[in-house]
């Protein structure tokens, strides 16, 4: 009899629960909560391939800014090379006054013309620097102190498995021109120290 009290009292509670539930409209709450919650996951995973594509967007511009860098300071090097011949056969005319005046003329005009192009570098090397991480110049370096320590110069319009430049040696130019292709790392890395002085 009891247990028939306590299940009828059990019933009754169900029941105002269940009033309760329907009339505080819970289940509209929750599908609110749950479509907020798929919208805030939806903007999270859009939010979070934009972010990606920001930081590769980022890297790709470094890695330009970097090879421009690179192009630039050889370019440079190029023409502190050639304005150094220059200067130098200048000198040589100046001295011996072997050469008649309209020579003369040719070779400053020449010398003016490549002075401004290396001031123009520099203003675009400076230019560069300043949009450039400290990592660049450690980079720049390096390949400044290869150049002085092997005195190769490279070209880079040839395919990437072809290996072409000119070593200065103390007494004459030796061209290069190695197929990576038909010899392992290790000939190509014999090759071009056997070119290198070892007489400091």
């Amino acid at each position: 009899m009891a247990q028939a009290h306590n299940f009828f009292e059990l019933e009754e509670t169900t029941g105002s629960l269940v009033g309760l539930i329907n009339s505080s409209k819970a289940e509209n709450l929750l599908q609110l909560i749950k479509n907020q919650t798929l919208a805030f996951h939806e903007q999270h995973v859009e939010t979070s391939h934009l972010l990606l594509q920001i930081l590769r967007d980022v890297g790709q511009v470094e890695e330009d800014v970097c090879q421009g860098l690179l192009d630039t300071v050889e370019q440079r090097n190029m023409m502190e090379e050639e304005l150094g011949l220059v200067t130098e056969q200048l000198e040589q005319c100046m001295a011996k006054e072997q050469f008649s005046e309209s020579e003369l003329q040719f070779l400053q005009r020449e010398l003016e013309s490549l002075k401004s192009s290396q001031q123009e570098l520099l203003e675009l090397q400076q230019e560069v620097d300043e949009d450039t991480t400290e990592v660049i110049p450690s980079a720049v370096y390096l390949s400044q102190l290869y150049h002085k320590v092997t005195r190769i110069k490279w070209e880079h319009q040839d395919p990437p498995h072809l290996l072409r430049g000119v070593h200065y040696g103390a007494e004459l130019a030796t061209p290069i021109l190695i197929d990576t292709t038909t010899c392992s790392p290790c000939d190509v890395s014999n090759q071009l120290w056997g070119l290198v002085s070892t007489e400091w």
